[in-house]
């Protein structure tokens, strides 16, 4: 039996294993480099072991210091969490080999399956290899690891060459495997998958299947199971399938079967040798731990013959730390807040934790279980509009907008494709948000003069002006110690306090909770507003031309020989900065010269800091 156990990763996955040990017993070891040091998952660990440095490479892929780690904090046994070193099979035989337990399926079956190279041959489908014309488009894929690290879509045959270098490295950095294929991109088809769960008695089952269609940059965002509107013969061709696979490997443990599906029909992606960060959905559906399951089976315990019965359906919306505005850019900064009631919460964060720079944006997968999907779906969206969560941008609007969507609802239209088609309209500003303004400039007031009613030192009829993003408010104090509002339009004030503001519109009454930090964000209910600053923004100054870091990050790689003086084209990918574990190119904005790299690999940037200046074609032509 299992006394001690390390989890060999971070975040949210090993808050999750540990809540599960607690249950059981059993006693935790975190690991955490030096970016991790105050993080959630250490501060829940019974110990935890330093692994110097911040980069994944330097500390959470080096399984020769987790397995020391593991010795020194007397653990027993290994849980490798998703990600990482997950799917590598010689850290899960540097684990055993160390008299450790791996919870995880045996290094053989890692190896097999977690290379999708091999797991496609073992499937009978072979990569390609001679790419022509013809075969367009095509997707260069990693072939360790997954999250949608090292992938590229590419339809121009001009562009792979290119594309393979970018995913190679992305991979390198990732998993500590540069390995990449190239397949068939099937367009806009729908990703289904079979979770596997086999004991070393031969049992072997498949707990129903998910649907992770709406994806953006090949990572998942919303899934559900089970897979909705799914032809009873194609999911029963997915659970032997997914079987098959299982016992052709001598598969222990849980895992994943992939699929894409289009026309009818099911093509292989892959088999993922640990747990997915999506499980929670089949948990709810099947009301089992997985976790526990996955511990059971390392030590030996049979399975029973057959898995639970289904119950209901799940959907889960991973929460990240982006704006999906702006290229579903990262971000990072102070999490002053996070609350969420009424559904299930996974996450590796609490209140007043920070979003460091180096890891995954996620911060929290949030879940609703309910007797039909209707249900499911109206809970997740109710839930998140309610939720509290006050610090950097998030994707909150844009999973509650997507949960309504009618082709997120309609499941004969789900496809990998969603936000390819919607994305403009999930992204508009919300309606109430000048509402949200007016409440915010008032609570601002409140603070700043005193408590609603109280004593003004200027003059009570000045009219006042607060502007928020996009939206100027107008206002004056009145004699009886309100406010009169004069822009927007039809907003009358019924009750001020710096934290909550009542307000009428149109007949209807509705609170408002503010929240206001020193950033100059204010949180007004869901909606996060900034406030104009009284001084212009740096990054406004800035010469024509030049290119500034739209995020913090590293810069990995600058193109080939590019050179002061140089020419460029307007598009022409100059640099690659990672950040979140996601590459973001910066590119030309303009045909012109570049007349000043300041960007080197390896070196860390700051938001807004000087990458490039290309002095465009215009700016030569107006210096003649």
């Amino acid at each position: 039996m299992i006394s001690t156990l390390l989890v060999a990763n971070r975040g949210e996955i090993a808050c999750r294993v540990f809540r599960t040990c607690r249950e059981l017993g059993i006693s935790t070891v975190a690991v955490y480099s030096d970016a991790d040091a105050d993080a959630l998952h250490v501060r829940e660990a019974d110990a935890a072991v330093r692994l110097p440095g911040a980069a994944p490479a330097e500390t959470y892929l080096r399984g020769d210091l987790v397995v020391a780690a593991a010795l020194a904090a007397g653990a027993d046994a290994v849980h490798p969490g998703y990600g990482f070193l997950s799917e590598n099979a010689d850290f899960a035989r540097a684990v055993t080999a160390a008299g450790l337990l791996w919870i995880g399926p045996p290094p053989e079956a890692v190896e097999a399956m977690a290379s999708k190279t091999r797991a496609k041959e073992l499937m009978g489908v072979a990569p390609l290899t001679d790419v022509t014309a013809a075969d367009l488009p095509v997707l260069v894929k990693a072939a360790a690891g997954g999250g949608g690290r090292g992938m590229r879509v590419v339809r121009e045959l001009a562009d792979l060459d290119a594309a393979l270098k970018a995913a190679s490295a992305e991979a390198e950095s990732a998993f500590g495997d540069g390995e990449v294929f190239v397949e068939p991109y099937v367009e806009d088809g729908r990703h289904v998958e079979v979770q596997v769960l086999a004991d070393a008695h031969g049992t072997v089952w498949t707990l129903g299947t998910r649907d992770c269609s709406l994806q953006r940059r090949h990572q998942k965002v919303i899934e559900e199971a089970p897979a909705p509107g799914l032809p009873p013969a194609l999911a029963e061709e997915l659970y032997a399938r997914s079987a098959a696979a299982a016992k052709a490997v001598g598969y222990v443990g849980a895992g994943t079967v992939e699929f894409l599906v289009a026309g009818g029909r099911a093509h292989f992606l892959e088999m993922n040798t640990r747990l997915q960060v999506e499980h929670p959905v089949t948990e709810e559906v099947y009301g089992t731990d997985l976790v526990a399951l996955q511990i059971a089976v390392a030590e030996g315990a049979p399975l029973p013959p057959e898995p639970p019965a289904p119950r209901g359906h799940a959907v889960e919306a991973r929460l990240y730390a982006e704006d999906p505005a702006a290229g579903w850019a990262p971000q990072t900064g102070a999490l002053h807040a996070l609350g969420v009631t009424g559904v299930r919460l996974d996450t590796g964060y609490a209140s007043g934790d920070t979003v460091p720079v180096h890891y995954d944006a996620m911060l929290a997968k949030v879940v609703a279980h309910a007797p039909t999907r209707a249900e499911a779906v109206r809970r997740l969206a109710h839930a998140l509009e309610r939720a509290v969560i006050h610090g950097p941008v998030t994707n909150r609007d844009l999973l509650v907008a997507s949960l309504r969507h009618p082709g997120f609802q309609d499941a004969d239209r789900l496809g990998t494709g969603f936000y390819d088609r919607h994305l403009d309209e999930l992204t508009r500003p919300r309606g109430g948000e000048a509402h949200a303004a007016v409440a915010a400039a008032v609570a601002d007031a409140v603070r700043n003069g005193g408590r609603f009613g109280g004593g003004w030192r200027n003059v009570r009829s000045a009219e006042q002006t607060r502007t928020y993003g996009e939206h100027e408010v107008r206002y004056r104090p009145t004699r009886d110690g309100g406010f009169e509002v004069t822009a927007p339009e039809g907003v009358r004030v019924v009750r001020a306090a710096p934290d909550r503001v009542r307000l009428e519109v149109g007949g209807v009454v509705r609170d408002f909770d503010v929240a206001a930090y020193d950033s100059g964000i204010v949180h007004v209910g869901p909606y996060r507003l900034a406030a104009r600053p009284r001084f212009t923004d740096p990054r406004e100054q800035a010469l024509p031309g030049s290119l500034l870091a739209p995020m913090p990050g590293t810069v990995v790689r600058v193109a080939d020989g590019l050179a002061v003086g140089d020419r460029v084209a307007a598009g022409q990918p100059l640099l690659w900065l990672e950040a979140m574990k996601m590459e973001h190119k910066v590119a030309a904005p303009a045909s012109g010269t570049l007349t000043a790299l300041h960007a080197a690999p390896g070196r860390q940037v700051e938001v807004g800091a000087l990458l490039a200046v290309v002095q465009t074609d215009a700016q030569e032509d107006q210096t003649v």
